[in-house]
């Protein structure tokens, strides 16, 4: 499955079903632009169980202040639109696949 990108306007919609990861990024940051070809690669390997989508901050205030978002980037994991995890900052693929693993 192909990483999707999300808005305020369909946020709901992408969340609301499944297993999705969100990565919260900016254009401007560098962990962001380090975490992208990782995300990448976990949705060539994963992307079957689980769907990636992308919110830009900058562009999307709504969902990124309803949820709190403070740092980026910030990987939320949500189930049936539920939160169910919360990955702050850069992390290196085997690390974040450790983390995911529990949620597929």
């Amino acid at each position: 499955m192909a990483i999707v990108h999300v808005s305020d306007n369909d946020f709901q919609t992408n969340v609301s079903s499944g297993t999705v990861l969100v990565d919260f990024w900016a254009p401007w940051c560098g962990p962001c632009k380090m975490i992208a070809p990782v995300l990448e690669e976990i949705d060539g390997e994963v992307g079957d169980r689980l769907k990636i989508a992308k919110l830009n901050v900058d562009e999307n205030p709504a969902v990124s202040g309803q949820y709190g978002i403070m740092s980026i980037p910030t990987l939320m994991v949500f189930k049936n639109g539920e939160v169910v995890d919360k990955i702050i900052g850069f992390q290196p693929k085997e690390a974040l696949m450790a983390k995911l693993q529990k949620h597929l």
